[in-house]
């Protein structure tokens, strides 16, 4: 009944899937990440310039994160607690969001809020709600040396994820999506992040058997051996073994994000419903089901390309939920011709192995984003930083996304103010059409 009324507001949204402006120009959104901008963003002059700066550059949106990994936010709440300081670093007595809204709307510019939503916590630092409030939030993940253990015990891995079938978790984050939406009713979208499992190894806490049992409807008598097993592959390096039970579970944990999401959407458009409904996740879809995301659209069914998709996982594609869409086509070969001569293996973040093939280039990509998508459009983003050894490159993935897409999103402002690519990013706009 969720899923219904979810779908039901998606087709009456007075907000329709951004494609352009009245121009006809493609959106262009620029990522400016809380923790990597605490500093320099705290006071409102920093802020207008930026704001001026990529206006004239031909981005649309500006997309703010107000929900670093940590949980804290950026703005005064009754429920998160806010960031004071960040790496020395103290807040500014202003109006964070509040601010960015109101410039960036004299200047014709889209303000949107993004949220890392499964993810409260900051294992670099030992920090954030799951270390000061809530430990019991924490994702337990399947280490092949560890075992079952709290992901706050991998200091390897910087965000400390939340197990997504957590209902108490699941209705506090709601409730902050809600007190945004209101407290902040010329927002123009949201952008949510990690709205995710950790990787293929979460969660395998017994909340998750108990609701994975629940789904199947009989008891898993080998946990988690009947979901996957690790062995160690080539160069001693431990890859997963799917279990008999592995393909049901990757189907329930995609279904978990997906009924989340649609519940999601129906809380935040009945709060505000002209707010857009949006999420940024990674390009890499082959291998994206290991996150528990699918976030195709439901005429696509990957059960006929892929051995880890059941016939029943094209029901829980999100596509069709989403006003606006980002996707990281982060990838340092641009086009096909590139890729076939160096063949590269790509590691992504979430990936348990090694990845190739003609996804794992730009113009590849946004290739099959549009198969999968159906009628539905992306926004094809790209990592600076990944270009800093050859800049001109930068210049060719902005081009690249904004032509194979349907807008560009780049992640993040602060590579281009440290590097000083602005030339680079200009090169690209123009080359893209954007301005």
């Amino acid at each position: 009944m969720i899923a219904m009324l979810a779908l039901l507001a998606c087709a009456c949204s007075s907000k329709p899937q951004d494609a352009g402006d009245a121009t006809g120009k493609k959106p262009a959104l620029m990522w400016i990440d809380a923790e990597a901008n605490f500093a320099r963003f705290q006071n409102r002059d920093s802020i207008d310039y930026y704001l001026q700066k990529i206006k004239s550059l031909g981005f649309t949106h500006a997309i703010v994160d107000v929900r670093p990994i940590t949980g804290e936010v950026l703005y005064d709440s009754k429920l998160a607690p806010r960031m004071e300081e960040w790496n020395g670093a103290q807040r500014g007595d202003f109006d964070y969001l509040g601010h960015f809204i109101e410039e960036g709307h004299k200047l014709g510019l889209e303000i949107h809020a993004s949220l890392n939503v499964f993810c409260a916590g900051h294992n670099y630092f030992d920090r954030g709600v799951i270390y000061s409030q809530h430990p019991e939030w924490a994702s337990m993940v399947y280490d092949p040396e560890k075992g079952i253990v709290p992901i706050t015990e991998m200091k390897q891995d910087y965000g400390a994820m939340v197990n997504p079938v957590n209902d108490e978790y699941q209705t506090y984050i709601l409730n902050i999506l809600t007190e945004l939406v209101t407290k902040y009713p010329d927002l123009d979208g949201l952008m949510l992040d990690r709205v995710r499992y950790d990787g293929i190894r979460a969660d395998f806490s017994d909340l998750s058997r108990s609701k994975f049992e629940q789904y199947i409807g009989s008891k898993v008598e080998n946990f988690p051996e009947d979901i996957l097993t690790w062995e160690k592959g080539d160069g001693g390096r431990y890859v997963p073994v799917p279990g008999p039970l592995s393909k049901k579970w990757f189907e329930w944990r995609t279904k978990t994000i997906y009924d989340f999401m649609a519940l999601a959407r129906e809380t935040v458009k009945k709060a505000n419903p002209k707010v857009s409904f949006g999420t940024y996740t990674g390009a890499w879809y082959p291998s994206y089901y290991e996150v528990g995301v699918n976030f195709a659209s439901k005429t696509y069914d990957p059960s006929l390309e892929y051995d880890w998709a059941t016939p029943e996982y094209k029901n829980y594609g999100y596509a069709e939920l989403i006003d606006l869409y980002a996707t990281g086509n982060y990838y340092t070969d641009i086009t096909l011709e590139e890729y076939a001569k160096k063949n590269s293996v790509v590691w992504n973040e979430t990936d348990s192995r090694g990845q190739s093939g003609t996804w794992y280039c730009v113009e590849g990509s946004c290739m099959h984003l549009r198969e999968i998508m159906g009628q539905n459009k992306f926004m094809g983003g790209l990592l600076v930083d990944q270009y800093y050894s050859d800049p001109s490159k930068l210049t060719e993935s902005i081009a690249t996304n904004l032509q194979k897409s349907d807008g560009l999103m780049v992640f993040d402002i602060v590579h281009i103010i440290d590097r000083n690519l602005w030339k680079e990013v200009e090169a690209g706009m123009k080359e893209g059409g954007a301005i």
